[in-house]
């Protein structure tokens, strides 16, 4: 599958003729199954027309929006909603519309119901103008509020109204995309609930804005990051000056995975508050339309192919380990052979399959095919770093799929920091049943630990890439790991040697999950006896409970999300600081001990032993009471498929929420003594 290469008219022009809406998968957009990127440029305000709406003359616009076809844009950022004549300019000039819609808010706009009424019908007036033309992209329901504003009203309740005017956006258009443009001076809002998120960014230092645009990777996670609004003053830098911060700023967003970008902007004339501004000029074009050298340069990134071409593609070999696959092989190997990579290798270990394993994996001539007997999953992805040949080795899971874009994000990250081994995330794919689903969204998947928003203390065995030289240096995988546990080893043993691991948020593999509770707990008892195994290998790095105590976060899992205490945020002097930074609180003991084994042995001895006294029963009873509460908030804060949205579904989360780490914990323990009982006692020569 080829990424969206073709001048902006097509991407339009089949649009509108086929009516197709861009959807999201994971962090980017897709027209039907095939991957485009954002590539636009911001249009006004602008002073009110003869027309009578906010935008130029219609022959400017139209010469705007040849302009624009000519520069590789494929979508302008409006700041008003726009009138159906230019809608239908932009669409026949193959733009689509990503659609602000302006309200009040730079006053205290909550302290009125009837403020909060005329925003709501702001809101849906601007939607149902806009939602039934092709030309239509997306909409943001607002755009930087003030933090002045944000701390009056508390970044809890301006939250709730921003989620509140999304669901009005959605309530008048169900299958438009919706965002809100945010800023650093209020990143702490964590708005976390729209299709995708947008970012405005002003930073003109190439290792500030790469720093910052790896923060803004991961406050998306696993939704589609816009860089909504970045621009140079050609007033104060210069000509010259603009142009060349503009290409590292498109060169960064684009090798660092960012979905899209929209230059800001596209012309010096401005016109807000009532006034045209004289002493700016943002512009790609000055007011006369007249090109300055930012065009052509921006032109080099909009019309070239995305992601951009590497400096040089080092021979990566991925390897993949099968063991009884049947269900999910042919996805994977699928996905494999599409990759937009030109100097790669595929090796898959059938690690003595006896199901259609062998016979799918022979359907594709271009992999390395080795068969062995069954050895476990460490021995067979060491048989596969034996048998690769490129400087770089990269495991993924056989039931995985990986983006077409996979090796060239994870590459991009060796090449520009030098690190030992780069990973990515694991999202999963959507499900077409409740169960799922819900096992989807579930505590206990593989994930990856970051320590920062670029090192990680741990990433996920199915999307991991090392040096070669790395993994000779600590001897490959121990095969002791027979089905997991080996990531885990493997990461510590990195870093034990002083070796850094990398993150790289757009190298992206679709994972399958479990399809069934006894599939999860059987994962989850899997994962309690590799925590036993690794137990024995870093002590040092679990806790009283035998549970690995990780020195960074936890991303992905829904455990991260019962934390207690409330998250600081730094705000700068008078509430100015430009950057303003949610800080979560670390986990402490109490946000996970309610759903821990000990805790539950305690609570059921201490009932019955009060029940058969008779005294205070309801003690043992409350701390059960506790455990379920806590399941039951992190179920309403799982996010389930949309389409499974419900109380049934809400419990069946729950209830693997409290089974998963008790079945976890038990075959923990189990491991642990068995593992104890093999350990030879120490002899000394005399006593």
């Amino acid at each position: 599958m080829q990424n969206l290469t073709l001048p902006s008219s097509s991407f339009s022009s089949e649009l509108v003729a086929n009516r197709k809406a861009i959807t999201v998968k994971g962090k980017f957009f897709f027209l039907g199954d095939q991957k485009i990127f954002i590539k636009g440029v911001s249009y006004g305000p602008f002073s009110t027309g003869t027309h009578g709406h906010p935008f130029p003359e219609k022959p400017v616009v139209e010469i705007d929006f040849a302009m624009m076809a000519q520069l590789g844009a494929n979508c302008l950022r409006v700041y008003t909603v726009p009138p159906d004549w230019l809608l239908d300019l932009a669409a026949a000039h193959g733009l689509v519309l990503l659609v602000g819609i302006p309200w009040t808010q730079h006053v205290a706009f909550l302290d009125s119901s009837a403020v909060k009424a005329e925003i709501r019908n702001c809101i849906a007036q601007g939607v149902k103008a806009c939602r039934d033309h092709p030309a239509t992209f997306a909409y943001l329901v607002g755009n930087e509020i003030p933090p002045d504003v944000v701390r009056w009203h508390g970044q809890k309740q301006v939250r709730a109204f921003v989620k509140e005017l999304m669901a009005v956006a959605k309530d008048n258009h169900s299958q438009g995309l919706v965002s809100y443009a945010n800023y650093p001076c209020t990143e702490y809002l964590n708005i976390d609930f729209t299709d995708f998120v947008c970012f405005n960014v002003y930073l003109h230092q190439e290792k500030d804005f790469r720093r910052y645009l790896s923060r803004l990777h991961n406050l998306a996670e696993d939704k589609p990051l816009v860089l909504s609004e970045f621009g140079v003053d050609s007033m104060r830098e210069g000509n010259q000056a603009q142009a060349e911060i503009l290409s590292q700023k498109l060169s960064s967003s684009f090798y660092m995975g960012a979905a899209g970008t929209i230059v800001f902007s596209w012309t010096d004339e401005w016109f807000t508050g009532g006034y045209a501004i004289q002493d700016w000029a943002f512009g790609l074009v000055d007011t006369e339309r007249l090109k300055k050298p930012a065009f052509d340069t921006v032109q080099q990134y909009y019309t070239a192919a995305l992601p951009p071409v590497q400096p040089e593609y080092p021979k990566v070999s991925v390897v993949v380990c099968a063991y009884n696959a049947e269900r999910t092989m042919d996805s994977c190997l699928a996905s494999l052979k599409e990759l937009n990579y030109p100097n790669y290798e595929v090796i898959v270990v059938n690690d003595g399959s006896t199901d259609q394993t062998l016979e799918i994996t022979q359907r594709y001539d271009y992999v390395r095919l080795i068969s062995q007997e069954n050895k476990g999953l460490s021995a067979a992805r060491n048989v596969g770093i034996a048998a690769a040949t490129g400087e770089i080795i990269a495991f993924t899971d056989s039931d995985c799929m990986a983006d077409p874009d996979w090796l060239t994000y994870l590459v991009a990250k060796f090449l520009s920091s030098g690190l030992a081994a780069v990973g990515g995330p694991n999202l999963s794919p959507p499900e077409d049943s409740l169960v799922p689903a819900c096992v989807a969204v579930s505590p206990g998947v593989p994930t990856h630990v970051l320590l920062s928003d670029e090192i990680a203390e741990h990433i996920a065995g199915c999307n991991m890439a090392f040096r070669r030289e790395a993994l000779q240096d600590i001897c490959g995988f121990d095969s002791q790991f027979r089905a997991a546990g080996d990531d885990v080893d493997l990461c510590w043993r990195l870093q034990d040697k002083g070796y850094a691991i990398g993150f790289s948020p757009a190298a992206i593999v679709w994972h399958f999950r479990r399809n069934t509770v006894d599939a999860y707990l059987k994962q989850q008892r899997g994962y309690g006896k590799a925590e036993a195994l690794v137990y024995f290998k870093h002590p040092n790095r679990f806790n009283l409970f035998g549970q690995p105590s990780w020195a960074g976060r936890i991303y992905g899992d829904l455990s991260a999300f019962l934390r207690f205490g409330q998250p600081s945020i730094y705000s700068g002097v008078f509430g100015r600081g430009l950057f303003q930074t949610l800080y979560e609180p670390s986990s402490s003991l109490i946000s996970y001990l309610p759903l821990t084994l000990e805790w539950n042995v305690v609570a059921l001895i201490v009932f019955v032993s009060a029940l058969l006294s008779g005294d205070r029963p309801w003690v043992g009873a409350a701390m059960f009471l506790i455990s379920c509460v806590w399941c039951i908030a992190g179920a309403l804060q799982a996010r389930i498929d949309s389409r499974f949205h419900g109380a049934r579904a809400r419990l069946l989360v729950a209830l693997l929420i409290y089974l998963g780490p008790l079945v976890r914990s038990v075959e923990r323990y189990r491991w642990r003594i068995k593992q104890l009982t093999k350990a030879e006692p120490i002899k000394f020569d005399r006593p």
